[in-house]
């Protein structure tokens, strides 16, 4: 069995008495797309904050590639090729939107700037905001901010790529148009780890669901039968199990 792209190895985070992590595993293989869903709360961007270096865990390892990077900084993840999306967009509001990506790829793949031109304005092409390259990023709105997230993670040439609430507020044809995005990357060897409330655009995106909850993973697999499990239904969706 080849060796996981990404791995988290009893992996434990409290605030206070809360517990969002309690000796959590989990391993992402090169190429896979794997999604994570939980009620509000649950930990789940936490966890992206553990991955990426922006948290520190109370306990347990981050290996990429084979190597710990527990306590690696997340400028030397990025460079190493672990990029993330973040929830709520915060580009920078004076800058065009090709600058913003321009800065990502020049910070986050070392790229010399004019090195870094074309495949910036090839991953605008492919976000749906070619059109929208010279505008001031402070001028878009929220779904082109959204785009603009996702765009500037793709920017930094991430091996691995956290997507965290992409999906949300998009319309359906939006949706569709974004699936087929994470499908195009796939094909291109991004191993992905991605956060979604939106579960129809998740499912049909992935190769794996984990439902996380109470600060553990409690079902791991097969997307369609994970969605369709009596607990999850109870505690994700709040449906009883025997209704």
């Amino acid at each position: 069995m080849s060796m996981p792209i990404l791995a988290l190895e009893k992996i434990s985070k409290r605030f206070g008495a809360i517990v969002v992590a309690a000796s959590i595993d989990l391993a992402l293989d090169k190429g896979e797309a794997l999604g994570i869903i939980g009620p509000n709360g649950a930990g789940k961007t936490t966890l992206f904050g553990i991955v990426s270096g922006t948290v520190a865990p109370d306990s347990g390892r981050v290996l990429y590639e084979g190597s710990d990077i527990t306590r690696a900084s997340p400028a030397r993840r990025c460079a190493m090729g672990i990029g993330r999306s973040f929830q709520i967009p915060l580009p920078f509001t004076g800058m065009s939107v090709f600058e913003n990506l321009v800065v990502a790829s020049a910070f986050g793949a070392r790229r010399r700037e004019r090195e870094a031109y074309q495949s910036c304005m090839d991953i605008l092409e492919r976000c749906g905001l070619a059109e929208k390259a010279n505008r001031p990023a402070g001028s878009l709105t929220l779904l082109d901010r959204k785009r603009l997230e996702l765009a500037r993670a793709l920017a930094t040439d991430p091996a691995v790529l956290l997507l965290d609430e992409v999906a949300g507020g998009l319309t359906e044809y939006e949706c569709q148009a974004l699936v087929e995005l994470i499908r195009a990357l796939r094909r291109g060897g991004i191993s992905i780890i991605w956060i979604e409330h939106v579960v129809h655009a998740l499912v049909a995106s992935i190769d794996r669901l984990l439902v996380l909850h109470n600060g553990a993973f409690i079902a791991d697999g097969d997307p369609a039968t994970v969605i369709r499990s009596p607990q999850v239904a109870e505690i994700y969706l709040g449906i009883e199990a025997d209704a």
